[in-house]
């Protein structure tokens, strides 16, 4: 039977309950015992709320210990957590509510008059504030702690993370308690995570990286999380000396290899950099190393799936690949017509099996049908290629697959042809539409500090670098790429942006 997140919580409380389970500069920790008693009074609280097994529970809330911990409280009254990013704005939130049904709705202190007339007998709202503040914290200051947690299995859902929208509305992925905990033993095992660790925990809570890789490590080991609400660079730096894991986005190593103060003596203490939920370029990659003398441990994952690869913690973490599939997990790449398998080398859709995968999409059952083979594989969208020694390249979203006059461009291969020419500090590379060719490719580039770029130039560079069919017909210029909060270059938004690049009215 599978442990679940909330009894291993319960197991390493019982163990280790003086242990600090929150650090947070300038601020009081927060010990695994202290923590243990307030997810009880907080699951109190929402049985009293009305929440059941089956419920889901949405919150949108600023980054706090107590955030993490109404999370545990969820899932132990069996209900399902429904993470919702700070940045969506009311019209989105109304969505989310109406798609998910929740019977629960936690905001911010500051927006409850705001929503607070949307309670009714199915809905009930309350706050939360980043400094232990709102009404549910009131509730669970006056509730009696919870007596046990409610009994889940492995195949019982856990939570909700709505994915991205990008390609059409908003597509909620529901994750079962047998997900998240495989998924966390895996990354124990292969990141070799133990109660010694001191994770510099600096990213948001709202989404698959700081909440269920992160957190959830931290929390089935009993390691402390330095707790920060942003990342700063002097702040890490600083954070460095006293901690032994930093889990990051690229952005992370990219602001950290600005700073003059980061050198081998800054990360003497640290045991091991990860970089996920976009890709790491291979000069970050090289100059960490070089800097540093840690090479980055490059990971793969999404929301449907948790974590899939990971680079090997001993052995060579190699520059443009995220490693070899986690314990437990199948990986293939396919033919993206056809769904034949194919062999090293060559580039293909990449589908992965295994206890990670999700259960569907939120009453979208002929999307989830879609999105399976008949032997349980779940087609990611992904493109990738194995090399000959068995590690996983990422080429890029399928949807992002540019076919200009009938051949397939890999924006990645153009993307690294162009940030290896000088002064290009980095380029995003995507399809528009073209009256002759169907789709030309078009480049974003992005200039190095104080360096003047020429479009024409550039194209000319890369006319002996790449096929001329892989050529950008045009290259921009830009200050920078357009990202989301975990770092993904936003494509959609590219293509949406020079639609009418090569229309005639443009000229």
């Amino acid at each position: 039977m599978t442990c679940t997140i909330p009894e291993m919580f319960d197991a390493i409380c019982r163990e280790e309950g003086a242990k600090v389970m929150f650090e947070r500069p300038g601020q009081p920790p927060i010990t695994y015992a202290a923590a243990h008693g307030l997810v009880l009074r907080l699951a109190t609280a929402l049985v009293e709320l009305g929440v059941r097994p089956g419920d889901r529970v949405a919150v949108q809330v600023e980054k706090s210990p107590e955030a993490v911990l109404l999370y545990l409280a969820c899932l132990r009254t069996g209900g399902l957590f429904l993470p919702l990013n700070t940045a969506y704005p009311g019209p989105e939130i109304d969505y989310f509510l109406g798609d998910a049904e929740p019977r629960l709705f936690v905001c911010a202190p500051e927006a409850l008059p705001q929503y607070a007339g949307r309670a009714s007998e199915t809905l009930a709202v309350e706050s939360l504030g980043a400094a232990a503040d709102g009404t549910l914290m009131q509730r669970a200051a006056e509730a009696v702690p919870q007596p046990a947690p409610v009994t889940r299995g492995a195949a019982d859902p856990a939570a909700i993370l709505y994915t991205s929208g990008t390609t059409g509305r908003s597509k909620g992925a529901v994750l079962t308690h047998g997900n998240l905990a495989s998924n966390t033993v895996a990354l124990n095992q292969a990141w070799r995570f133990t109660s010694a660790d001191r994770l510099i925990h600096a990213l948001p809570i709202f989404h698959t990286h700081g909440l269920f890789v992160a957190c959830n490590m931290a929390i089935s080991t009993g390691a402390t999380m330095i707790f920060l609400t942003r990342f700063d660079v002097d702040q890490i730096i600083d954070e460095m000396a006293d901690a032994t894991v930093l889990m990051g986005v690229p952005t992370f190593y990219s602001r950290l290899l600005e700073s003059p103060r980061l050198d081998p003596l800054a990360v003497a203490e640290m045991r091991v950099f990860v970089s996920g939920s976009a890709p790491l370029p291979e000069d970050v990659h090289r100059q960490f190393a070089a800097r540093t003398g840690h090479v980055i441990l490059e990971r793969y994952g999404m929301t449907e799936t948790c974590m899939i690869a990971s680079n090997p913690y001993d052995g060579e973490r190699r520059t443009g690949a995220v490693g070899f599939a986690l314990p437990e997990v199948d990986i293939r790449i396919t033919d993206r017509e056809t769904g034949a398998a194919l062999p090293p080398g060559e580039t293909g859709a990449i589908e992965v099996r295994g206890p990670n995968v999700f259960q569907g999409y939120w009453r979208m059952p002929e999307k989830t049908a879609a999105e399976f083979r008949d032997d349980g594989y779940f087609v990611t969208g992904d493109l990738g290629r194995f090399d000959d020694e068995g590690y996983l390249q990422i080429i890029g979203r399928d949807k992002d697959l540019v076919i200009s006059g009938g051949y397939n461009v890999y924006p990645k291969e153009v993307e690294t042809a162009l940030d290896a020419l000088p002064g290009v500090a980095e380029s995003a590379v995507f399809g528009v539409p073209h009256p002759d060719f169907g789709e030309a490719v078009a480049a974003l580039v992005v200039p190095e500090a104080g360096v003047s770029l020429d479009s024409d130039a550039l194209l000319k560079a890369l006319s002996g670098e790449i096929a001329r069919y892989k050529q950008p017909k045009s290259v921009l210029l830009a200050d920078e790429l357009p990202r989301n909060v975990m770092g993904k270059v936003q494509k959609a938004e590219l293509r949406r942006r020079f639609a009418n690049l090569h229309s005639p009215a443009a000229g």
